[in-house]
């Protein structure tokens, strides 16, 4: 299927696929006319990548995963491994920005918020 048939079923811009193309994410063959040709299940990849995106993968994550995935013996398992780091990653961000938040209320009315509180940080 040409680039604008697979950016219409996929919901996104060609500039989107040309970048997924350029960086690996998604392969297409070139036609003798030039144009991009790709097959079917390229749709099906396009809506796992956005809905990994959502999910907070970045697009680094999702090519090396999706090797990892192909490996895999139980792609179900290896998938809720992977929702099992990533929670993990996500809580130690809560962490760390809760920590900046206390930090910064700290220094709120104290005249010079660049100063330090006097706290062990």
């Amino acid at each position: 299927m040409r680039i604008g048939e697979l950016a219409a079923q996929a919901g996104m811009s060609k500039d989107t696929i040309r970048f997924y193309e350029k960086i690996g994410l998604v392969a297409g063959r070139r036609l003798a006319n030039g144009y991009r040709d790709f097959p079917p299940e390229t749709v099906t990849w396009l809506h796992y990548v956005r809905t990994a995106q959502t999910l907070g993968f970045s697009l680094a994550e999702i090519s090396q995963h999706f090797a990892e995935l192909g490996e895999a013996p139980d792609t179900a398992e290896a998938l809720s491994a992977l929702f099992r780091e990533k929670i993990q990653v996500i809580d130690a961000r809560m962490a760390e920005l809760a920590a900046l938040r206390a930090d910064l209320e700290a220094r709120v009315g104290t005249g010079c918020p660049l100063r330090a509180t006097g706290r062990a940080g």
